[in-house]
């Protein structure tokens, strides 16, 4: 049994920028975190059923369709809001969440890659040096690998999202912390993670 994510098998697919983790491998890290897919072979990850969890909302604009009980934790960023957004978000990873971080889509890339995101999304994935030709045919999340170094592309990557997504979501994760962030295409990020604290620290990061 594989206990440590450095004892995973690191099978991922190197390039100037980042890497993608194959989905199996992926999916084991984050269940040994607790977490569960809702989404076969997607990202659309969360915390098991019964575990108390922190929500935190940043958002660009007012939004009717969230839900009241949630209105407590959200934050309205000022503009340029997605830009805004995206810096704090990579501002709490390099800061608060130390180690790689990993985005995919909540469903999966066939579907993004033909349907959600065809217009943009191949660029995008071509801007960080991979072939966004062999993600298409993947009918999983396998999820792209960012390294400290990269927070530039990151943040950039966050951001397109942020100003692109019409219908899909995203997710970005860190294997190796107990927390989540939802990139949601009403220009939203929404963390979750049971350690409390940590949600606190994110927030401060707000603008």
């Amino acid at each position: 049994m594989l206990d440590r994510w450095h004892d995973l098998p690191r099978q991922r697919y190197c390039t100037a920028v980042s890497t993608f983790i194959e989905y199996k491998i992926a999916l084991h890290r984050l269940e040994q975190q607790g977490l569960v897919c809702n989404y076969f072979n997607g990202g659309a990850f969360g915390f098991a059923k019964g575990a108390e969890v922190n929500v935190l909302g940043w958002i660009a604009g007012d939004d009717p369709t969230i839900h009241p009980q949630l209105r407590a934790y959200i934050r309205q960023f000022p503009p340029p809001q997605e830009q805004n957004m995206a810096r704090a978000a990579s501002a709490v990873w390099v800061n608060e969440l130390a180690g790689p971080a990993w985005i995919m889509p909540l469903s999966h890339w066939a579907f993004e890659l033909d349907f959600g995101g065809k217009n943009w999304l191949p660029t995008l994935i071509k801007s960080i040096g991979i072939d966004p030709t062999v993600l298409a045919s993947r009918s999983d999340a396998s999820p792209l690998e960012f390294q400290p170094p990269d927070q530039p592309h990151l943040l950039r990557f966050v951001q397109t999202l942020l100003e692109n997504l019409a219908s899909s979501d995203f997710m970005l994760a860190f294997p190796s912390h107990p927390a989540l962030c939802t990139i949601h295409h009403h220009k939203q990020l929404w963390w979750t993670s049971p350690d409390k604290r940590l949600i606190e620290r994110i927030s401060g990061h707000a603008i």
